[in-house]
């Protein structure tokens, strides 16, 4: 089973508007504030050379793999991004 991060921060409205699309298409998700979060969004920067939020991780439960998405890199627009998670599973 997949487990799903999205990287957000606080006051960011294409954050809000994107955890908002997965609570209506019933897309489970960890929320995690980058600021909350430095370690494992460090990481994410550091893998992605991309630091636009939202992002999101896919993690993998059973092998632990993590396919990571970023704007303007993986997708355009938050449609896209949900459509990218609905692919993992």
């Amino acid at each position: 089973m997949n487990h799903v991060v999205v990287f957000t921060m606080k006051g960011c409205p294409h954050c809000t508007e994107f955890k908002e699309l997965l609570v209506k298409e019933n897309i489970e998700f960890v929320d995690a504030d980058i600021d909350d979060n430095s370690d494992e969004y460090g990481m994410f920067v550091k893998v992605t050379e991309n630091e636009f939020i939202p992002a999101i991780m896919i993690v993998n439960e059973e092998t632990k793999d993590a396919k990571f998405y970023a704007p303007d890199r993986d997708f355009e627009d938050l449609d896209q991004a949900v459509n990218l998670i609905k692919e993992s599973f």
